[in-house]
This record gives C-alpha cells, sequence and structure tokens, in this order.
C-alpha cells in the first residue's frame, strides 16, 4: 500500500474541516467505523474542532448509550443530522429535543439510496415512500423541531403521480469500514457481517470532490481473495486506518462469529419462549405465515415469530430478510441486530430496499406503539422522546400484506391461562389505541387506497384495516370483549359480525402441534385454522 495512504486514526479526524458534511455507514453495530468516530469525538474536545458538522445517514448506528455516533453528540460539533433511526443515539436525540441541531427524519431505504444518487451527479432520489406520512412536507417533511426550517423534501407530480423528491448534495466525508486493505486500497470485508451502503457512500463523497477514509482491522500487500470480493475499489479510497482488535469488533455484542459471514454452519436450534404476552402474540402471527414467501421480521415484538416457527418445525418454510442486506438464514438479535446466522445471500443495503420498495415482500411484521381508528400507526415519536422510523415506513408501505404486532396496551398488566381461556386481570395504564397519534409513521387510508391486506396483532384480540377503518375481528378465548377490550381504547372499533376466537391452542402450554404428521406445512395450517373460525361462526 503507498504509504500515503495508511494514517492514524487521530490524523484521519484532523481531515474533517468545520462544516463538513460527513457519512457513516452502519447498522447497530454491525460495519460502524468505532475507532474513526472516536477518534473524531477527542480531536473535537482536544481542540474544539471540526464544528458544525452535517452528519447524514441511513439506518441507526449505536448502542442505545456510549458508542456509535452517539460519539458526535457534542453541541457545537454536529449542526444537522440527517438520520434514518434515531433510536439508538439518544445523545443526539437530545440535542434535537434542546433544538441545539437541526433534525431530520428520513426514510432507511429513501437515505441508503440517495448515497446512489449523489454519486450519479442527479438532482435527487425520487420516490413513493413516504407519501402521507411525517416525512411528506404536507405534514412535517421529516423535520423533528422548530430550529429544522429549510425543506429538504418536495412533493412532485410525474405522469399524474405524485411522488416525494429527496433533495441531493455533496458529501465531503465518508467514514467507513472493511476487513483488509491492500497497498492500493482495495477493500474487502471477508470478516463483515454486511456490505451495506458502504460502496454507494464511496461513491458519493468521491465524486463529491471529498475524502474516503476506510476503517480496516488489516493490511495486505496483495489480496489473495477474488477480485469480486472486494467492495470498495482502491480508486475510490483516500485514507486508511488500521485499527485495534477491541475497536473493530463484528458487532456490538460480538467479537467474531463466524455464522455471520458463512465460515460455519451454525446450530439455528432456539430455546422456548415462555408463554407470555410475547410468545402468545407470536403465536397468532406464525399462523399468518404463508408457505414459500418472503417476508420481514421487524425488531422487537415481531422477532419472537423466529424462535416460535422453530418450535413447530416451520421456520424453513418462509424465507426470512432483513433490510440492511440479509436474505434467508436466521436474523440476530440484541445488538448484532443485523446481523444474520446462516444467510444464504447478503447484498447491499440500497439493493435490499429497491426490492422491498418494489413490492418484493409477501409479509411483513412490524411493531406498534400507537393506533387510530383509521388505521394510522405510530413507531417513531412519542411525545418529547424521538425513535426514527427506520425502514419501517419502506417496509410498511410496500409490502403486500402488513401484520403489526403488539402488547394490547403498554405498562405492567398481568394475566393468566386457564384450561386454553386468557384471563385478564389488569392491563397496563397507558392506552395504544388512540384518538390521535403522535407522530404519522403508517396511513391507513392510503394502504387501503394502494389494496395492502393490514392487520393488528395483540395478546387478546385481532384487528383488521377495512375502508371504515380499524375491525375487532378476532378476541381471545376467555376474554370479555367490553371489560378487557373495548374499555381500554380511546375509542370504539368496527366490530365484526362474523367476530371470533382465536385458536385455542394459543393458549396452550408446550408445543401447539400444530405441524402434524404428513401435514402439507404453513398452507395447511392456515387452511386448517379458518376452517376452526368458520366452523365457530356457523355455530
Amino acid at each position: 500500500m503507498a504509504a500515503s495512504k495508511i494514517i492514524s486514526a487521530a490524523e484521519a479526524a484532523s481531515l474533517v474541516e468545520n462544516g463538513d458534511t460527513v457519512a457513516t455507514a452502519g447498522f447497530v453495530g454491525v460495519g460502524f467505523p468505532e475507532l474513526l468516530a472516536t477518534a473524531l469525538e477527542d480531536q473535537f474536545h482536544d481542540n474544539n474542532t471540526p464544528r458544525d458538522l452535517t452528519l447524514v445517514y441511513a439506518a441507526g448506528q449505536g448502542d442505545g448509550k456510549t458508542r456509535g455516533l452517539n460519539h458526535l453528540a457534542h453541541e457545537g460539533l454536529v449542526k444537522r443530522v440527517i438520520g434514518g433511526h434515531w433510536g439508538l443515539v439518544p445523545g443526539l436525540g437530545n440535542l434535537a429535543r434542546a433544538n441545539q441541531i437541526e433534525a431530520y427524519n428520513l426514510p432507511q431505504g429513501a437515505i441508503c439510496q440517495l448515497f446512489r444518487d449523489i454519486a450519479a451527479g442527479r438532482p435527487g432520489n425520487i420516490t413513493h415512500v413516504g407519501l402521507h406520512t411525517f416525512v411528506d412536507p404536507r405534514h412535517e417533511g421529516g423535520k423533528l423541531n422548530e430550529l429544522t426550517q429549510e425543506d429538504i423534501v418536495d412533493l412532485i407530480t410525474l405522469n399524474e403521480q405524485e411522488y416525494l423528491f429527496y433533495k441531493a448534495f455533496p458529501i465531503q466525508v465518508a467514514l467507513l469500514r472493511g476487513t483488509t486493505a491492500d497497498r492500493q486500497g482495495n477493500i474487502t470485508m471477508e470478516r463483515e457481517a454486511l456490505p451495506l451502503e458502504s460502496l454507494a457512500i464511496a461513491q458519493a463523497v468521491h465524486n463529491s470532490g471529498g475524502t474516503v477514509i476506510v476503517q480496516v482491522e488489516r493490511v495486505t500487500e496483495r489480496h489473495v481473495l477474488p477480485a469480486s470480493m472486494v467492495k470498495i475499489p482502491g480508486i475510490l479510497v483516500d485514507k486508511v486506518v488500521v485499527a485495534p482488535q477491541e475497536k473493530h469488533w463484528q458487532t456490538f455484542a460480538e467479537q467474531y462469529n463466524p455464522s455471520y459471514t458463512g465460515e460455519v454452519i451454525a446450530d439455528t436450534a432456539m430455546e422456548s419462549l415462555l408463554l407470555n404476552e410475547r410468545k402468545l402474540i407470536a403465536r397468532r402471527a406464525m399462523m399468518e405465515l404463508k408457505e414459500g414467501s418472503t417476508i420481514n421480521l421487524g425488531i422487537g415484538m415481531p422477532e419472537a415469530i423466529a424462535p416460535v416457527a422453530a418450535e413447530e418445525g416451520m421456520l424453513d418454510e418462509v424465507t426470512m430478510t432483513i433490510e440492511p442486506g440479509g436474505i434467508g438464514g436466521l436474523p440476530a438479535g440484541g445488538l448484532s441486530f443485523g446481523a444474520v446466522i446462516n444467510p444464504e445471500a447478503i447484498i447491499d443495503q440500497p439493493a435490499q430496499f429497491d426490492f422491498y420498495d418494489g413490492g418484493g415482500l409477501h409479509q411483513a411484521f412490524l411493531g406498534m406503539a400507537q393506533v387510530n381508528s383509521r388505521g394510522d400507526v405510530n413507531v417513531s415519536r412519542f411525545g418529547s422522546r424521538i425513535a426514527g422510523a427506520g425502514g419501517f415506513i419502506n417496509i410498511s408501505q410496500n409490502a403486500r400484506e402488513v401484520y403489526f404486532m403488539g402488547t394490547f396496551t403498554s405498562g405492567k398488566q398481568s394475566f393468566s391461562i386457564e384450561s386454553e381461556q386468557l384471563q385478564i386481570h389488569s392491563s397496563g395504564a397507558t392506552h395504544k389505541f388512540v384518538d390521535s397519534i403522535d407522530h404519522l409513521t403508517f396511513n391507513g387510508a392510503y394502504a387501503i387506497e394502494k389494496g395492502q391486506r393490514v392487520y393488528y396483532i395483540t395478546e387478546r384480540c385481532v384487528f383488521r384495516l377495512t375502508d371504515r377503518g380499524i375491525e375487532l375481528i378476532e378476541i381471545a378465548p376467555g376474554v370479555d370483549i367490553e371489560r378487557d377490550v373495548l374499555s381500554h381504547m380511546q375509542f370504539r372499533p368496527l366490530i365484526a359480525s362474523s367476530l371470533c376466537q382465536s385458536d385455542h391452542r394459543i393458549y396452550r402450554e408446550g408445543r401447539m402441534n400444530l405441524k402434524h404428521p404428513g401435514s402439507a406445512g404453513i398452507s395447511q395450517l392456515r387452511s386448517a385454522f379458518l376452517q376452526v373460525q368458520r366452523d365457530q361462526l356457523e355455530n
């Protein structure tokens, strides 16, 4: 490698100038250049420079405490933040709430695709994603506080169709990460769990006349891997920083897991979940899986579908995907979220969102925090707390079928199960089904207009979205509709004339034994479940 390309982390931080726009790649802790972020923080503390940076990033990059982009959460260091997800970077969220920085939340997919548009010299990204949500300029335009005034998203019309236009801008610095650099600066990622949008960012910054800095764990005279394994070509790389092992963990939870890279095939046996609210909801959601479907499981409650499906022997009948690029295998959880155990394929994050935005997902299972009578959903902001949408808008607006999952109320609640009957003893103090949501992350009317099938699954009841609002279609056995459901809602939903009970096996200890010997799998399960519902209606 040319000696001029190898520099220290401190030297790399000194290349960032006041007022620069800086782009980083990462997903939670996967692919995040922790050493470079730490060095930039140290540079600011020691020299009060750089100042007034614009930070742009697609996925959430942090641990919810001090790591990741939390290193940059200092008044004066950043002036503006354009981020896809804010929940893992509470330091930046605090600055936004205090009106100390300009703050935007845009869809994760739109941002990582915008990097490609900047690289190509296009004026911006044109997409339907974000229409009729808080990102739409007819609502908030993605702005998160009063200090934020500039419009960076426009509503446009092409061929009599509405679209959002996310404006392009030059980027001066890229902070990226790989595994190995050769002497020309070619970067391979053989020990990284994901390539993310690293190539798109590198191209965008290079073509903006900026500086591309890549953190690696080692250098080599010459790669022994095939040229197709190079994820960032050396022609795009200006500087390389070699990181010590403690600053280059594969995820924020694991130093290195070879099953994430395909080096080994790991045992995916999972422990059975306790029969709590989480498992009840996951069991009911699993009954909606369609054999052969390509699905997305969101973070949080939907993650429980995987161990429940594994317990019932049905995990292999669908293909799970995750928005940063994993296809097949089993998504990791916690601070390794984003990585995939035994993946079938891993593609770049912008390409994954191309697939999602075009309708490639058959089914999506996502969380929910607030729902109103129109079926609108909020997962992005709660009072002054900023969570951000991440890839939620891309996924929820484009999957053919969407299932929102969550407990019926928030807060401490208690229940028991007796003879496969759910007995509610107390509900949480905070309503989730409310008159007015705090933030418009999903628009029910827009989903109806596009012909999506939308359901809302809780431990005690299930709703579906209709053109007249949400409709109660199913309650758990043992649940009293007035006492346990309607009295804990701020509005009265439509109630189906065909209201029926959930499958009693959901409320059974041990396995449900849904897949009997010789069965056709999920498809037969769904047919049997629907027949049970029809029998209940006839009786």
